[in-house]
């Protein structure tokens, strides 16, 4: 008796032969390559996956949300102010308690700033703990996905790694990334008020800020608790809101979804509104804290940051475009002010005449050279964006890369090594400046061939072959981790982020919706009026009117 599961199985290696073998037979593509790009996907079954049916958890009597939700003897619901899990709603109130207990229903438009879109979900009883308002049902429901940061690293969606991992959805399974990024929009919304400890420096904060984009969906109980991570505050990290922002726009452009584009809006709004708070100079642009407050948790940052800053233009430019496309206007004219602006201080504080250099501190390591210096031009130009900086810049950097991370470490036989010292020797500043990360090392390599740099990008990405696959290598076969120091001294096996290899295959063969996209820049359709212009300089965050009108951004003027 043949299992009917099995019945089908001509049919299935049918469609995988279609599937592969346009890419097996090009002959243009180098062996390794083909042979990496399909075996980095053994992540995706192996290394931790949870697919569900579509249905919110449900909750458990041992899941700390429940337990915490049902304490109060006697309580059978709660109001919103007794909730620990708040909508971004009630800044009006600035985290006050509603007068009277009352309950408020939350509109999903709540943290837009004053958008004259049509209101499209009605509002959340405040007694769910936490929100599936962009959970869809019917044919566009296809589940809700988890997959592990690594079998070390236990937490499920690590954001700011998806950044780097989310090619190979997008690219594969699409309806499951924009689910993802639908899951993300939700959290941003909301707050978790539990306390925790953070390990760095023993200080202590709430699980889960409105504004701020979650770094993990959780470990014990996803989606109900998330950030489990608890070395940093993440809610200060400066790369999260950004990569949420390039992500939803990169995902909206690749596959044309207005729905989606229109029901993950609000939350972009929010997540670029939530980064007023860390330009403290009113300059446009985003300052890091001189602690490691990005994905480089170990790399201390002061000033403005090569790669922090370059998200945040990258992300300033597709917030304006994307709100050109949904006919948000002004919107579009403030962030398109703000990149400008924003801009020609990142240029003046760190370009060299050369690269871009790590920060604009002084500290020994400020004018290192930075592997991942690109990622926002990397994410640009991987959704149809026009480029951040001149085309010379650009390709002067990704060379100095080549140049210096990677053929200055065994040849180019190893990938390209996160830092680098200008006298061409590894920054031992931290251990995440001297390692050498698979992912970032795609990433690179990506960015690359959307310069048209096959040359570089195929050698760049060719030594993590050499070094992680290849008979010659460490033997990290189907266990691709993290990264790995020039000595071959691994960390973290089974990782997520390698799976960005797939950045390369989007960068070969981008999608239909982005090939085809209009050649016009859009940034230069968004016209600018004078009333704008005038108020280039407003910073803060938009609030709600009592009434849950929103308030025009331009009401807010900047406080320096």
């Amino acid at each position: 008796m043949i299992l009917p599961c099995f019945a089908e199985y001509r049919l299935w290696e049918e469609e995988i032969e279609k599937w592969q073998d346009p890419i097996l037979k090009d002959e243009k593509l180098p062996e390794w390559y083909k042979f990496t790009l399909f075996n980095e996907l053994y992540f995706l079954v192996a290394g931790g996956t949870v697919w569900t049916d579509g249905q919110p958890p449900a909750f458990s009597e041992t899941s700390p949300a429940y337990q915490h939700k049902h304490s109060k003897k006697g309580t059978k619901s709660e109001s919103v102010k007794d909730n620990h899990v708040k909508p971004a709603a009630e800044q009006v109130n600035d985290g006050d308690d509603l007068p009277n207990g009352e309950e408020r229903s939350v509109s999903m438009y709540a943290a837009v700033h004053g958008s004259q879109m049509p209101e499209q979900t009605s509002g959340l009883r405040s007694q769910e703990p936490i929100p599936y308002l962009l959970s869809k049902d019917g044919p566009e429901n296809v589940g809700k996905f988890l997959y592990l940061e690594g079998v070390e690293y236990i937490m499920w969606n690590t954001y700011d790694v998806h950044f780097y991992a989310s090619f190979a959805l997008l690219d594969l399974f699409p309806k499951i990334e924009l689910s993802i990024q639908r899951d993300f929009a939700d959290a941003v919304l909301y707050e978790d008020r539990r306390r925790v400890k953070f390990l760095a420096d023993g200080t202590s904060g709430i699980r889960k800020v409105k504004g701020a984009v979650p770094h993990d969906l959780g470990t014990h109980d996803p989606w109900h608790e998330m950030n489990a991570y608890n070395i940093h505050d993440t809610s200060k990290w400066k790369d999260l809101n950004p990569k949420f922002v390039l992500q939803v726009y990169r995902d909206f452009a690749a596959t044309g979804d207005m729905t989606f584009g229109r029901d993950v809006w609000p939350a972009v709004c929010a997540a670029m509104d939530y980064m007023d708070q860390f330009d403290r100079d009113c300059d446009g642009l985003i300052e890091n804290d001189g602690f490691p407050d990005q994905t480089y948790d170990a790399w201390t940052v002061h000033g403005i940051s090569a790669y922090c800053g370059g998200l945040w233009l990258a992300a300033l430019q597709a917030a304006a475009t994307m709100a050109h496309r949904l006919g948000d206007r002004p919107y579009a004219e403030k962030y398109k002010l703000k990149f400008m602006k924003a801009k020609a201080v990142y240029e003046a504080k760190l370009w060299n005449g050369s690269y871009f250099n790590y920060d604009s501190g002084t500290s020994s390591n400020s004018r290192s050279i930075q592997a991942d210096q690109l990622a926002g031009q990397w994410y640009a130009a991987s959704s149809g964006l026009p480029p951040i900086f001149d085309e010379h810049k650009i390709r002067s950097a990704l060379q100095k890369i080549f140049e210096f991370n990677v053929m200055k470490v065994k040849g180019g036989r190893m990938g390209a090594v996160n830092g680098m010292t200008p006298k061409g020797k590894v920054d031992e500043t931290c251990m995440q400046s001297r390692e050498i990360w698979t992912g970032v090392t795609y990433g690179v390599a990506a960015n690359m061939l959307l310069h048209g740099m096959e040359h570089q990008g195929f050698i760049t990405a060719e030594g993590i072959f050499l070094a992680g696959w290849s008979e010659d290598g460490y033997g990290y076969w189907f266990q691709t981790p993290e990264g790995w120091t020039t000595d071959g001294h691994y960390r973290s096996l089974v990782y997520m982020r390698p799976l960005a290899i797939w950045a390369m295959q989007w960068a070969l063969s981008p999608p239909k919706a982005i090939l085809e996209a209009p050649k016009v820049n859009l940034m230069d359709r968004i016209h600018i009026s004078p009333q704008a212009v005038r108020a280039v300089g407003e910073i803060g965050v938009r609030k709600i009117a009592p009434d849950n009108r929103c308030i025009p951004s331009s009401t807010f003027q900047c406080e320096c």
